[in-house]
């Protein structure tokens, strides 16, 4: 197995001693949210103020209130409109659907996964700042950055303050693993040049955003760059996972029920879009099991037991076992078990499993096969093309795939570097 991620992780740690903390044994720490920090002050930074709030039902203060319920009562300041992200206020609009405008608390909620991805200008009107609590994944893919990106864009120019109350990023603060997107490969689900799993907190990538000068420019030329505070959590340190913090965890989007699912997704996610396997979406375990039918799980498990997978066991499951059918399914796979570990590289390790699969099934890599929008969902979601080419037209060696894999994460771990809070 390469050793290119963990070189930079030893790297990183290296470079960042208070990051060398092993985590406590019996430790059951409560990590208090952004939210909860905001409270603690009563709401110092928008007293007096209109607010506006982007949130859905996944922000909520670390006793499980909503943001927007907490918001909506305060008599310390008006909320004025509500924003959402992708699947809705209540995070139970499938992946890539539209998502309707609506009223809530008496005050308009605004998609942005609608009409728009962007706030209009009159739907910022009346506010004086803006209030970001969105619980991210760690996932670049995942489009709560990309949504919070465009808040931004929008505070910018309307020359509106915005807050993030900051959230843990459940996949920890040590994690850094995968290739950087692209430049002029940006798109809604790779929004900015960050590696694909970045360890960073929401509130780390907005100040990184704002810093590097990754906003649009301005008609005139100037860079775009917006007000900026981020409301810090307390008691959160980076060797944590989500299950380390005291903190339950609340779906963010239909196939992201779980913790594990979070997981399963940094690993599988992008080869979902190629369809070239079940990945269980739509039962309770999505993205924890890889199978279709004539999956040769003997093979397979043979050639992924010669690499070190950190955090995750392999069990051969038939597809019925997961969805409780009656009788067989002709759908054999693995299904994907997790347990924490820093060492852990979702991103490689995904490569890597695909690589072995590969070899037992060659025909599941016949570009032929693969439909133009899911080739191109590829390619947006990975941040480049040479990804799709190395792994199905030019079918290259193992190593120089999980190289490109890694593309850019040297000079992204340094940039990274500048803008951690914790």
């Amino acid at each position: 197995m390469t050793k290119l991620p963990f070189v930079i992780l030893t790297l990183f740690l290296f470079f960042n001693q208070n990051y060398l903390e092993t985590k406590p044994k019996s430790a059951s720490p409560t990590v208090k949210l952004g939210i909860d920090v905001l409270l603690e002050s009563n709401f110092n930074l928008i007293q007096g103020k209109k607010v506006a709030l982007l949130t859905n039902n996944a922000g909520r203060n670390s006793k499980g209130k909503l943001t927007a319920e907490i918001f909506s009562k305060s008599k310390e300041f008006e909320l004025v409109s509500i924003f959402t992200p992708e699947h809705g206020f209540f995070c139970d609009v499938p992946a890539g659907k539209y998502v309707d405008n609506d009223t809530l608390y008496n005050v308009p909620v605004y998609s942005l996964y609608g009409a728009n991805r962007k706030p209009l200008k009159y739907q910022l009107e009346g506010c004086d700042v803006v209030v970001v609590d969105l619980q991210d994944i760690g996932i670049r893919s995942y489009t709560y950055i990309s949504t919070m990106f465009k808040m931004m864009e929008a505070c910018a120019e309307n020359q509106i303050p915005i807050i993030i109350l900051d959230r843990p990023n459940p996949l920890g603060g040590l994690i850094v693993d995968g290739n950087v997107v692209e430049k002029g490969r940006e798109s809604f689900v790779g929004i900015i040049p960050v590696s694909y799993i970045h360890g960073c907190t929401i509130g780390e990538l907005a100040k990184m955003i704002n810093g590097e000068g990754w906003l649009s420019e301005f008609e005139n030329g100037e860079q775009k760059k917006c007000d900026l505070t981020v409301v810090k959590m307390k008691k959160w340190q980076r060797w944590m996972s989500w299950e380390d913090t005291g903190l339950e965890w609340l779906p963010t989007s239909p196939n992201i029920p779980t913790t594990d699912a979070i997981k399963g997704a940094a690993i599988t996610g992008i080869f979902g879009e190629l369809g070239i396997a079940n990945l269980a979406i739509g039962t309770k375990i999505p993205f924890q099991y890889i199978g279709f039918k004539g999956f040769d799980t003997e093979q397979v498990l043979k050639r992924l037991k010669k690499y070190r997978f950190n955090g995750i066991k392999f069990i051969p499951t038939n597809y019925s076992e997961i969805v409780n059918r009656n009788g067989s399914s002709e759908i054999n796979g693995l299904k994907l078990e997790f347990s924490l570990d820093n060492h852990f590289l979702p991103y490689t390790y995904g490569f890597r499993i695909f690589l072995q699969i590969r070899k037992i099934h060659p025909e599941r890599f016949n570009p032929d096969n693969i439909k133009p929008n899911a080739k191109t969902m590829f390619i947006k979601v990975t941040g480049t093309e040479k990804l799709f080419d190395m792994l199905f037209v030019s079918k290259e060696r193992d190593s120089k795939i999980i190289r490109e894999a890694s593309s850019g994460i040297k000079d992204f771990t340094k940039t990274r570097i500048k803008y951690l809070l914790y």
